[in-house]
């Protein structure tokens, strides 16, 4: 990137952290442990709320993982209403269904219940209960919300997004093919539910993925320009989560104790990230998903080694205290060789999970690198505050250094 486009970048990332000074970036109020979900009830009531609107998806029900929800809010005779039709990467036309069924039913709180999808879902409906007339595509810009969206419970059967955490909620349109964030702290959750009994028999994949997605919402938040003291020890502790416990829950999804900490370390890096952005994994990524649909913690687990390489020196020093904090290398090597042993562990994660160090021809023409490098490019210039500044033409070398397929 050249130095005056550097530049702009740089100063706009410092006005943006300045800003966020003054904005109320609260953490959620956190309910965790076996059937923690049966706490909700309670909280409906002390704040005299009496219907709340469930987003969630096929496959929560298909699996019955909505039955204890229900089961609670029945006991104690509180109304409900059930949206079950969230899909992976949450559409426009998904959302504006959910918020129909709010109005419909005279709903008035949200409950959450899924992984990324049901959450971004939830935040998006919402976004539309206070801006009913407005169109999803109007809050595409930092802090365009600004109004606080009703009380929403989250309740994550994942451990990767850390949306219940953050003021993020990533949705696409349909239409156009574009994926974007909607992001303002309106939108954190008023409570997250870490119930480590509804990740119990998660498929590998889930996990691996997810888990990888915890990872790099750790590393990108620690490795930015504008991270904090509270940020970085967030990110190191998701980080030490991650490494003691991914593998362990991988090889055996019944491990209380990993799974546990694996629902706590998303929340962790969910906190971080959302005070100290991310970075080009997450925009390249976010590009992916939009266009091919690709499942955005497998989209980051391939991608971050290739753009950790791409920052170069930049990143060196960082990575390094990372290395040193999760003891990865002789504490006495230089910080190059302490950076490389951050992006061989991330390698060697993944490869044990079976996740590929590259896609398999994904990308399917120049049209569409074209396009992913300028979706990826406009989603995080200027915003993310990265170690080292990428334009278009450097984006689109990592999309080609991530895929089998080199040359069209």
């Amino acid at each position: 990137m050249n130095a005056i486009r550097t530049c702009y970048c740089r100063i706009y990332q410092r006005v943006m952290y300045l800003a966020a000074m003054f904005l109320n970036f609260r953490e959620p109020q956190v309910i965790e442990g076996n059937g923690a979900l049966y706490q909700i009830p309670t909280v409906l009531k002390k704040i005299d709320k009496c219907h709340p609107l469930i987003v969630t998806d096929p496959g929560i029900v298909s699996l019955g993982l909505h039955k204890n929800l229900l089961e609670a809010l029945d006991d104690e005779g509180i109304p409900y209403s059930l949206f079950d039709k969230v899909c992976p990467n949450p559409t426009f036309s998904v959302v504006e269904e959910a918020f129909s069924l709010y109005q419909k039913e005279g709903c008035d709180s949200i409950i959450a219940l899924g992984g990324g999808s049901s959450m971004d879902a939830a935040k998006a409906v919402g976004v539309k209960v206070i801006y009913p007339s407005k169109d999803l595509s109007k809050f595409k810009h930092v802090l365009s919300v600004r109004k606080k969206i009703p009380f929403l419970i989250a309740i994550p059967t994942t451990a990767g997004t850390g949306s219940e955490a953050t003021v993020c909620a990533v949705i696409v349109n349909e239409k156009t093919k574009d994926k974007f964030s909607i992001n303002d702290p309106a939108i954190i959750p008023d409570v997250a539910v870490l119930d480590n009994s509804l990740l119990e028999g998660l498929p590998k994949k889930i996990i691996s993925s997810t888990g990888m997605d915890t990872l790099t919402h750790a590393i990108e938040s620690y490795i930015g320009k504008e991270s904090t003291k509270k940020t970085k020890e967030y990110a190191l502790h998701a980080m030490k989560l991650v490494k003691s416990n991914l593998y362990e829950f991988y090889v055996d999804p019944h491990n209380e104790t990993a799974r546990a900490n694996m629902q706590k370390a998303a929340y962790l890096a969910g906190v971080s990230f959302t005070r100290a952005y991310v970075g080009y994994v997450h925009a390249l990524a976010h590009a992916l998903g939009g266009l091919y649909n690709v499942p955005h913690g497998y989209a980051n687990a391939v991608l971050l080694p290739h753009v950790l390489l791409a920052y170069g020196k930049s990143a060196y020093s960082r990575l390094s205290e990372i290395s040193d904090d999760l003891n990865l290398t002789d504490p006495l090597s230089d910080k190059k060789t302490k950076a490389e042993a951050v992006i061989a562990w991330i390698n060697s994660m993944n490869a044990k999970m079976e996740i590929p160090a590259k896609f398999d021809n994904l990308i399917r023409n120049e049209a569409d690198l074209e396009r992913l490098s300028t979706h990826a490019d406009k989603e995080a210039n200027p915003l993310y505050p990265v170690p080292k500044e990428l334009n278009k033409e450097e984006l689109k070398q990592i999309y080609l250094k991530s895929d089998k397929r080199s040359n069209f």
